[in-house]
């Protein structure tokens, strides 16, 4: 999946409504399968996890039960030095293959794993940092990326651009 085509992604800040990106996706025919979040552990889609009693045994809320669910569905769902959810095999070898980014926070190096450039991964990184959203779409051919830059655009991406075959590749 990942190695075989290219790549479109969109960041957003935290106003923006992700399922309602994801939903957008999804009427255009991206599938859960080939979408994977990057979240700032500071994000409010992020916020479930930073209360202790919301992940103890017996004492998981509603909201926390619905957003593991939802995160469940995507290819991946990552929230750096919080957690990661992964369903797609392509994501869980794009991600958790060892690489030397050592010298790269949490964040940029997921970005990295996912074959942004290192300085692409770094400035992003930074952008994820301030409470941002990155929303990553795996494509099978270009045209289909192109498309899914101009839909994450019209979704309220601040940045939404490609990976190419080569960049995405470089993933896998």
């Amino acid at each position: 999946m990942i190695s075989s085509g290219t790549a479109a992604y969109g960041m957003y800040s935290r106003n923006v409504a992700l399922p309602e990106v994801v939903s957008a996706l999804n009427r255009a025919g991206y599938h859960n399968e080939n979408i994977c979040m990057v979240l700032s552990p500071a994000h409010p889609d992020a916020g479930i996890f930073h209360d202790s009693t919301n992940c103890v045994a017996g004492a998981e809320t509603a909201t926390t039960a619905r957003m593991i669910r939802w995160f469940s569905r995507f290819g991946a769902v990552v929230i750096p030095t919080v957690g990661v959810f992964v369903r797609s095999q392509a994501f869980l070898n794009a991600l958790f293959t060892e690489k030397n980014s050592s010298s790269l926070s949490r964040g940029s190096r997921t970005l990295v794993d996912l074959g942004f450039s290192p300085d692409d991964a770094k400035r992003l990184g930074h952008q994820l940092s301030d409470v941002g959203a990155l929303v990553y779409v795996t494509c099978a051919e270009k045209a289909k990326a192109t498309s899914a830059i101009e839909l994450l655009r019209r979704a309220g991406a601040q940045e939404a651009a490609s990976l190419g075959a080569t960049q995405a590749a470089a993933a896998a």
